[in-house]
This record gives structure tokens, C-alpha cells and sequence, in this order.
């Protein structure tokens, strides 16, 4: 997979890129970016592909849930965080959410993966619940819906389960967000006493 740009640095114009996507040895995943059509793909290729497109992203909220295999929906985009002053790009295809993430929180909780030989940036798993929270809890408060810190709690409870985070990290990451007190405290003693 690689972007045009990429392309231009090895000496490969956008004319012999479009007789090659003509001739079909070449497929155009999004604008600028391409592949071998015989490329084999992993199952999180739309996340290679997201992160290829905005190379300052982060993969989040139930993309990186379904990544790290703490949640069975199937999300319909892929989530990506963005800085709150970075450039935010209209992409067609795939479908990407795009949400800021203030400076505090942005840059904490990033772990790189490679998938498709590249290198993507996604949340670690008690990062992703505290997020998680945090967008619960604003769903709450402005549109009187619990599902979010539901589904927040489910994936504090598999990640603990299944050992992918600790209560310690998801308390650290909570009380960095401010949220620890009143959200994620109550909730991580509950779990923990039945356990």
C-alpha cells in the first residue's frame, strides 16, 4: 500500500500510475492511495488503510475495542482520533469517523501495530474504555442516554477478564481525564468486589 506521494519519491510519475491502474496492475484504495491487486489483506485492513490516510490519526472508541477483540459489534467505520488543531481531511472512502481529542488526552495511551507491513497507531486497551467513559458520559448529560458508560463498563469488565488491562492503568488514564471520581472509580470497585 502506498500513498501517490510515495509513489513520486521513487521516480514513479501519476501518469504511469494511472496506465497501471488502466491495465489493472494497480488499485486505487481511496484518493492517493494505492495497491497491488493481488495484495493479501488482513482483517483489519480499513485500519492500515486509515492510518495510511491520516498519518496523524489514532485509532479509537470501537475500533480500537473491536482491534484489541473487547467488543462483537462490528463498527461500520473506522474511528480515528485527531489532534484539536490538526488538519482535518474529507475522505470518501473507507467510511472514517473522525473525532478531536483535546492535547491532554491525545497523545497518551498510543501503541503502534503493524498490519499490512504498516505502522498504525491505536489506544491501548485501558485508554480506549476511559475514552469510552468520557463520550458515555457527554451522551448522558446531553441526550439522557446510558448505553455509552453500558458499553464502557462491558469492556472494562472483558479487558480485566481477559487480562488486556489492568484496574491500575484504566485508574490512571481516569484520573488523568478527570473522570475517575464520579464514572470510572464506582463502577472498577463493583467489578472488582464481584470478581
Amino acid at each position: 500500500m502506498m500513498r501517490l506521494s510515495e509513489f513520486l519519491q521513487e521516480g514513479i510519475t501519476a501518469a504511469t500510475i494511472s496506465r497501471m491502474e488502466q491495465k489493472g496492475t494497480l488499485n486505487q484504495l481511496s484518493r492517493g492511495l494505492y495497491q497491488l491487486p493481488d495484495a493479501l489483506l488482513d482483517s483489519n485492513h480499513s485500519l492500515a488503510v486509515a492510518a495510511k490516510l491520516i498519518r496523524n490519526g489514532v485509532i479509537c472508541y470501537e475500533s480500537a475495542l473491536a482491534f484489541h477483540e473487547l467488543t462483537d459489534r462490528i463498527p461500520p467505520y473506522v474511528w480515528m482520533a485527531i489532534g484539536p488543531r490538526d488538519w482535518r481531511p474529507k475522505i470518501a472512502r473507507p467510511r472514517i469517523q473522525i473525532t478531536r481529542f483535546g492535547p491532554k488526552e491525545f497523545d497518551k495511551g498510543i501503541k503502534h501495530y503493524t498490519i499490512e507491513g504498516i505502522s498504525v497507531p491505536i489506544y491501548t486497551p485501558a485508554k480506549t474504555i476511559v475514552d469510552l467513559f468520557k463520550s458515555g458520559q457527554r451522551q448522558k448529560a446531553f441526550y439522557n442516554v446510558p448505553t455509552g458508560l453500558a458499553h464502557a463498563t462491558q469492556a472494562m469488565k472483558d479487558a480485566i477478564r481477559l487480562r488486556k488491562a489492568t484496574p491500575s492503568e484504566i485508574a490512571k488514564y481516569a484520573a488523568e481525564a478527570g473522570i475517575w471520581d464520579k464514572i470510572v472509580q464506582p463502577r472498577l470497585e463493583t467489578l472488582t468486589l464481584n470478581a
